[in-house]
């Protein structure tokens, strides 16, 4: 056996160790070999689909790039793939190997640690030019595993001190602001010259076909882009508050202009969220996304790895417009059959397609969207921390403020803003929503039925005002119907319930108390439908709201 031969034959030892690396941040997670082959099933059918029938293993051409590689899994797998494929092509097998790494495979690192990780898995030596590489003829020990460490360019500092240069003289320069390509922040990152910067050279540069040029060469054109990129800048935030970052690595590949691309992300896209929502529009109405496979369950796609609104992949077709080819899959396998539709009939990605035909049917009737009633974050511009007096003795005109899991009193004086709701009848809806369970089925909290001479700090929502408390009833009723957080789910893929996720809920006249029955023959819901939705949605086995009480609120 050959020393390329034993280097391939080590693939098929159990266990892959790259499916043994623990993540190394929150925004740096690894793709297991299993997942990354499915995307590249994915790709290959296309490609054949496009070529009639011909087998993307089998041309020596194509060119591939990671430009976000991490273990090396995709550029391993496609060079694992390309040795069988070109065997006829190329018969020694020793030159079809050093082809493929030389003119074929191409990564560009995220950090010094996964330039060597991923040359370790390709070249199976961290140098590839090294006297145990599987490639024949680098004089790079890069190989075409590319990593320099990047800077990040700061700008809008204001906070100002006095340093000193790399030779000692007097500099001025600003501890804050935030870099102008990812937006990190400069006190989080700017940490020297012993640390990562996560300064990510894909994205850091205004001309991503120049950057390509130096880093590969002036003819360089790619016909495959496949890979993972970060998702979020590791800079301080936390989970949801986390900045995302994919969608600028997804721009900035789609600007290289490959025949495909297959690139696996977060699905909080789908409904926007924090600096989406112009990715959103962008994707919804890209003819070129022909195929979208997502696992919304928690931990499906990518064991161990807590990803709140699950993960999806696509795959971009450059000269093949059309429908996009919805598949949602659930411990793994699919759910119903694949479905091509457009994006951008809704103005967010509808992820499970049995939830289409409900959808049409409760837009159809153009009733005006009960997000119209829900307030904005901060209703009476208390903060979540507030909290008043336990009791309302002493207090000249006590106002009950619901806060978080516990009941206060404050003057009416204090309150900041909107006091002109205090004495309406109010519904209140918690803005979070959701647990650490792999599977949601509740969406909405429990909403509160809040009568006059009462408040809340932003822990929830001001979700509707009326004059009466047989109005507010019947909509706290309404809310808890399994019809009205299907509606919601649709727009929710993390424990934030803001007001936005109430779009689809249609305003409905509250002179009668709404049940699920009743919302189903509204709306002409067949059995199917109804079924599929109370598979989704949990049943309340409570009360349906909370009265307004002296001894403390709960949320759940």
């Amino acid at each position: 056996m050959t020393a390329v031969q034993a280097a391939f034959a080590l693939r098929g030892r159990n266990p892959d160790v790259l499916t043994c690396i623990a993540n190394l941040s929150n925004d740096e997670v690894f793709t297991p070999p299993e997942f990354a082959n499915q995307m590249l099933d994915t790709l290959a059918d296309a490609w054949a689909a496009d070529h009639d029938g011909a087998d993307l293993w089998a041309d020596p051409t194509v060119k591939f790039l990671d430009p976000f590689t991490k273990s090396g899994v995709f550029l391993r797998e496609i060079t694992t793939r390309l040795t069988k494929g070109l065997a006829e092509v190329i018969p020694d097998l020793d030159e079809r190997v050093d082809h493929i790494l030389t003119t074929q495979v191409y990564g560009i690192a995220i950090t010094h640690l996964t330039s060597l990780l991923a040359r370790r898995s390709l070249y199976c030596s961290k140098w590839a030019n090294g006297p145990h590489s599987i490639a024949r003829s680098f004089d790079d020990p890069d190989g075409n595993i590319w990593f320099e460490r990047t800077e990040h360019t700061w700008a809008g500092g204001t906070d100002r001190i006095l340093t000193a240069d790399e030779r000692g003289n007097p500099v001025e320069r600003t501890r804050d602001g935030r870099c102008t390509f990812c937006g990190a922040s400069r006190r989080s990152l700017d940490r020297g010259a012993g640390f990562e910067t996560h300064a990510y050279a894909f994205i850091h540069t205004d001309d991503i076909k120049a950057r390509i040029a130096e880093l590969f060469g002036d003819d360089m054109q790619f016909d495959v882009i496949v890979g993972n990129p970060p998702y979020q800048l590791d800079d301080g935030g936390h989970n949801n508050s986390a900045t995302p970052i994919y969608q600028f690595f997804v721009e900035a590949a789609i600007k290289l202009d490959p025949g495909y691309i297959v690139m696996v992300t977060p699905s909080r896209w789908f409904a926007g969220g924090r600096g989406l929502d112009k990715y959103r529009e962008r994707m919804l109405s890209d003819r070129r996304i022909r195929r979208l496979v997502d696992y919304p369950k928690l931990y499906d796609g990518f064991p161990g790895v807590k990803i709140r609104g699950g993960i999806s992949y696509f795959l971009w077709n450059r000269d093949n417009e059309g429908p996009c080819t919805v598949q949602t899959m659930w411990d793994g396998e699919p759910v119903g059959e694949p479905v091509a539709r457009y994006l951008d009939q809704f103005d967010v990605v509808v992820r499970w397609n049995q939830a289409v035909s409900i959808l049409e049917k409760v837009l159809k009737r153009a009733e005006s969207s009960l997000s119209a009633r829900v307030s904005s974050q901060k209703p009476f511009g208390l903060r979540t921390f507030f909290h008043g007096a336990p009791t309302p003795h002493g207090l000249k005109d006590p106002i009950k403020l619901y806060g978080s899991q516990k009941v206060s009193w404050i003057e009416r004086a204090e309150i900041p803003q909107n006091v002109e709701w205090v004495d309406s009848w109010k519904v209140l809806m918690s803005r979070v929503q959701g647990t650490s369970a792999a599977v949601e089925r509740v969406y909405l909290g429990k909403p509160i039925v809040s009568g006059p001479s009462e408040a809340c700090t932003e822990t929830y929502l001001v979700a509707g005002l009326f004059d009466s408390e047989l109005e507010a009833k019947h909509y706290a009723t309404y809310l808890r119907t399994r019809f009205v957080r299907f509606l919601v789910s649709l727009r929710k893929s993390t424990q934030d319930a803001a007001k936005g996720v109430y779009t689809f809920v249609p305003d409905l006249p509250l002179v009668e108390s709404w049940t699920d029955a009743k919302l189903y023959k509204r709306y002409g819901l067949t059995a199917a439908e109804v079924s599929f939705i109370e598979s989704q949605i949990a049943e309340h086995d409570d009360l349906p709201f909370h009265e307004a009480v002296d001894d403390g609120v709960t949320d759940g």
